[in-house]
């Protein structure tokens, strides 16, 4: 049996963690009563090879039970200082050490294929941060470098192989942090940059990864105060809706970081957090955690979608973003119930 309309769409636009290597009760609540449309996979997840498969295999059979599409099941595996996957895995030394565009040929190759087999469907990377050379950027460990021009270039090359391989890419995190030198896990970080500055030099990796038609978006959690001095890039309309839809011309799936972190809580609650991403055309709301704030959030969603025929009519149309990705790369996802 189908859920019914809001249900079903307040669960796709969510992409949740949990806790455990098998399959248990919380998931199947998860995926059947909350109808979650993604999962996000980290190290307390993760065993063996064999252990992972299964795992995603129970999750994507659980979502066939209940008439749902398939699921996003994606990983943080960008290699060097974020990769979920421990050997026997094969280990990269990450983005700054890469020297040539067939650094990141190899690098995506390898992971596509190592992800594929597992269920693993997508990929939080690459990240296409530019960290600006002398600077103190919090993201020294994880770019491609300080060149907006290289960083399009190896990010786009990532991107390209990811997904030509059934991995969807995800860039992150828009529109750039790599000017920031406080850790958004800890607190909010404000980054004084007119608009532009960031065209300039921040975008330019994005825009070449929207030419190259990148299945999904990271926003970040910093405050970009000339462009919005009031709301973090997740929870703002401007940044989204204005800034990466309409001017930049985007059309593809955009999700949060995870909104667990120490730059949204606790500044903002998660209704709060929800009516914000709802408003801004911001398709996946990431929470990482097991915990009330994914039962809050689905509600909080519902809720909205109810009471308000605008953000009903543009969360179907969030919806329509979701699924149209599940269809180019998941096999069995719904056409559509709408």
């Amino acid at each position: 049996m189908h859920p019914s309309e809001n249900e079903f769409m307040a669960g796709q636009r969510l992409m949740v963690g949990f806790d455990g290597t098998d399959f248990n009760d919380d998931l199947e609540v998860l995926i059947g009563t909350l109808k979650v449309g993604g999962l996000i996979l980290f190290s307390r997840n993760l065993d063996t090879p064999e252990q992972i498969r299964q795992l995603c295999r129970d999750c994507q059979e659980c979502a066939g039970r209940y008439g749902l599409p398939p699921l996003f099941i994606a990983i943080d595996q960008e290699g060097g200082a974020v990769a979920r996957l421990k050997p026997p895995f094969t280990q990269f030394p990450g983005n700054p050490a890469m020297r040539h565009p067939e650094d990141a040929a190899h690098f995506a190759r390898i992971t596509a294929m190592e992800l594929k087999p597992l269920g693993i469907n997508m990929n939080m990377a690459p990240v296409l941060d530019v960290a600006p050379e002398g600077g103190n950027s919090i993201m020294a460990g994880r770019v491609f470098g300080g060149d907006p021009d290289w960083v399009a270039k190896m990010g786009m090359t990532v991107i390209d192989h990811l997904q030509r391989r059934g991995i969807m890419a995800v860039a992150k995190h828009f529109p750039g942090i790599g000017r920031t030198v406080l850790d958004s896990h800890l607190a909010l970080p404000d980054l004084e940059i007119d608009p532009k500055m960031l065209t300039d030099f921040d975008l330019i990796p994005f825009e070449s990864a929207i030419r190259g038609n990148v299945a999904g978006i990271m926003l970040s959690h910093i405050r970009y105060t000339g462009i919005d001095p009031v709301w973090p890039a997740s929870l703002s309309p401007a940044i989204t809706a204005d800034l990466l839809r309409r001017k930049m011309g985007y059309n593809g799936v955009v999700m949060t970081d995870d909104l667990d972190m120490g730059a949204i809580k606790p500044s903002h609650d998660i209704d709060t957090a929800i009516s914000q991403i709802l408003s801004a055309d911001v398709d996946i709301a990431l929470i990482c955690h097991k915990g009330p704030d994914i039962q809050t959030a689905c509600e909080k969603i519902r809720k909205s979608l109810t009471d308000n025929k605008d953000l009903r009519q543009r969360g179907r149309q969030s919806v329509e973003r979701i699924l149209r990705l599940k269809r180019g790369y998941l096999s069995g996802a719904w056409e559509s119930i709408f």
